[in-house]
Parts: C-alpha cells; structure tokens; sequence
C-alpha cells in the first residue's frame, strides 16, 4: 500500500510539503521576532542592556536608527535640596564680584553655597536656609572656630559640623547642619532654599559634612545679597 501511494501521489506532494514547510518557518522567525520586540521573548541583547545598568528602552530617531543615549553628568549638589546629584543642568554660575581662590560664597538672595577650588572652580554648590532675619550682611569673612558638636542659644537644638565665620548681636554665625530638637529635624529637606534659621545657615548634612572637611580655620567666607 505504501508503494502505491508513492506511485500516484508522490511526485506532485513532495513540493507542496517543501512549500508548506517554507511558509511556517517563515511564520516562525517572524512571530519569535514580533514576541521579542514586544518583550515577551527574551534576547541577548536584552540580558546586556540590563547587566549594563542602562534602561531597556531606547529612543529611536525618524529615520529608524537608535538616538544618541544621554548621559547624566553628576553635578554636586546642583538643584538639590541640600545634597549631591545627578542633574544634567549646568552648575549654578558663581555670583558676580563674589571673590577669587579657595573660598566659601554664600548667597543670601539665592540661599545657595559654593565651595571653591584654588582656581576658582566650583567643588561643590547646593541649598541652604540662611536667617529669618537682617543679622548677616554682604561682604568678606573668614572662618575663625570650628566645633564638631553644638548648641543652640535659647535651647533651639542640637547641631553639627559648626563652622563660625563671623559674630551676630547674640551668638555667633556659621554654618551647619539642620538642628535636632526633641530628636527630629527642625526643619524639612524640602525646605532648604528658604530663609528657615534664627541666625546661622542650615545645611543638608551630607553637604555640612563636605564644608566643614573644605574649610579649616582663616578659609575666606564671601557673602553675597
């Protein structure tokens, strides 16, 4: 029986088969590759994108080709709230007639430092809180007193990396870190960038921490409006 079926049906069959078999391979590789760009499958290219730590989607110009990734430029500091970040925003331009070499600047009007390098470039910028009220005004100081741990006048807490640069009608003005009352912060992160302080300026203690290792006693403090 098998003999006779080949003798009748066999010549014509066997190129409808290969046809058949042509058409659902092709089925195939289109269906594995319309699964795969939808995410379903996964690929090698996937598994490196993720091992690279780079996200999985990638944007795609009009002409069908991938668009040139952008990479985030870790600024210190810059348009955060007190501490150092990835922003892909240029550094904050230095105030104008803010000094020259290794310096502190402090501006009153922006609540913003800048922690300045021998050649003037800017090591480090973030927010502040300075004072609620007129106690500091522009002009050219020095640090003179360092303390590592600090109390505030009227028991208004608890402070770290104190760095005095000059005297107000009461206490002392430095910088330092948020104040710690009854065990919690006195202020909010958030509101860093606003007069917040009864004197001195309220820093992130990332970024009190990063000024009180750059400036030791005689560092030059410029403050600006």
């Amino acid at each position: 029986m098998g003999r006779l079926r080949d003798g009748h049906g066999g010549p014509s069959a066997r190129p409808r088969y290969k046809r058949l078999g042509a058409a659902a391979g092709a089925l195939a590789v289109t269906l594995v590759a319309v699964l795969g760009g939808m995410g379903v499958l996964p690929s090698e290219q996937g598994t490196a994108v993720a091992a690279a730590g780079l996200p999985g989607r990638q944007q795609v110009q009009p002409d069908g080709k991938p668009a040139a990734a952008t990479r985030d430029e870790a600024v210190p500091g810059a348009g955060a709230r007190g501490e150092q970040a990835t922003a892909k925003v240029p550094v904050p331009t230095l105030p104008v007639n803010s000094g020259s070499g290794r310096r502190i600047v402090f501006a009153m009007g922006e609540q913003r430092v800048w922690l300045v390098g021998g050649s003037d470039d800017v090591r480090r910028t973030y927010l502040v809180s300075g004072s609620v009220t007129d106690n500091l005004h522009p002009g050219s100081y020095s640090v003179y007193s360092k303390s590592l741990h600090a109390i505030g006048v009227d028991d208004s807490g608890t402070m770290r990396y104190m760095v005095r640069f000059t005297q107000g009608d009461n206490a002392a003005i430095g910088f330092h870190d948020i104040p710690v009352l009854d065990h919690a912060l006195v202020q909010g992160r958030d509101d860093l960038g606003t007069p917040q302080s009864h004197g001195c300026i309220r820093q992130w203690r990332p970024d009190a921490k990063a000024l009180w290792d750059f400036a030791p006693v005689g560092t030059p403090v410029v403050v600006v409006a």
